[in-house]
């Protein structure tokens, strides 16, 4: 999956987080600790450093969901963290994305912290973000 067609798609799955650019991505993808994993109708982006595993975003296409990708993104970039030598994955999710908080706890996530207000909507409202890690 090229840049642009990454960003196209970040843009269709995200209001709140704003969606990452382009650039964004190219930028953080410069760095060798993160990674990018595609499928054809979705990505993830992690980052491995000093034993814990990040997973960055995930971004499945709004009219394919449902159909297992994101779980299959969720255990690809596992399978990679372990290969980066990473023993504890970890996200930060909205508190109002029930779809990818359910996503996440299937693959064995689990509620370790919250961030109060970290989000802004374009309207102005705040939502909290969900820290969930695991083992790898």
């Amino acid at each position: 999956m090229t840049l642009a067609q990454m960003a196209a798609l970040h843009a269709a799955c995200f209001t709140t987080p704003r969606p990452w650019t382009g650039d964004e991505l190219a930028s953080l993808l410069q760095s060798p600790l993160v990674f990018a994993l595609s499928e054809s109708a979705g990505f993830v982006l992690g980052r491995a450093v000093a034993g814990e595993a990040e997973l960055l975003t995930l971004a499945v296409d709004p009219a394919r969901r449902r159909q297992g990708i994101g779980a299959s993104l969720v255990g690809r970039f596992l399978q990679e963290a372990r290969a980066r030598q990473a023993q504890t994955a970890f996200l930060e999710v909205s508190a109002d994305n029930s779809a990818a908080i359910a996503l996440y706890h299937r693959a064995g996530f689990a509620q370790t912290g919250r961030r109060r207000g970290y989000y802004v909507a374009p309207d102005g409202t705040r939502s909290d973000a969900l820290i969930l890690s695991r083992a790898c």
